[in-house]
């Protein structure tokens, strides 16, 4: 469709944190943070790992507790080198059919969730069961790209 897509994700790991009781905003700031010091080396390994995107955050109905995740990069997949930060884990998502919505400009939690809303509206309108109670944002840029940012919705289908 035109205003969304749906597609397969496989099975992968991502490092993770979780940030309670803060705004969206402030979490994902904090939960970024604790993330990048973990790739460059507050690990076991004390390794350097390269920054992928995207760089996701949990959103749950009614819950301020925000999940922020970096997927981790193909050559780590098998063995990523554990968090020395006890706030910080590796997870594995089990693959996943998710309908995604994209769009441009800065992101803000407000945008967020707009278009959240805008998707999840389209998907009730076109009969597509999908997880409803959850969506993850996404995001693909670092704050030093003004034009061309990318963003995304993911709702996952049932």
């Amino acid at each position: 469709a035109k205003d969304y897509e749906l597609r397969q994700y496989e099975t992968a790991k991502w490092v993770s944190t979780v940030i309670r009781g803060e705004t969206q905003k402030e979490a994902m700031r904090q939960g970024f943070w604790k993330l990048f010091h973990y790739l460059q080396g507050k690990n076991e390994k004390e390794m350097k790992i390269d920054m992928t995107v995207p760089v996701t955050c949990l959103i749950k109905s009614g819950c301020a507790d925000f999940k922020i995740s970096f997927f981790v990069p193909f050559e780590h997949q098998d063995s990523p080198p554990q968090p020395t930060d006890s706030d910080v884990f590796i997870e594995e998502r089990k693959a996943a059919a998710i309908f995604v919505r994209s769009f441009g400009g800065f992101a803000s939690p407000e945008k967020y969730a707009e278009e959240a809303e805008v998707l999840a509206r389209i998907l009730r309108n076109r009969g597509q069961p999908f997880h409803e109670d959850f969506f993850y944002t996404a995001g693909y840029d670092s704050p030093f790209k003004l034009f061309n940012r990318h963003n995304e919705v993911w709702y996952f289908k049932k």
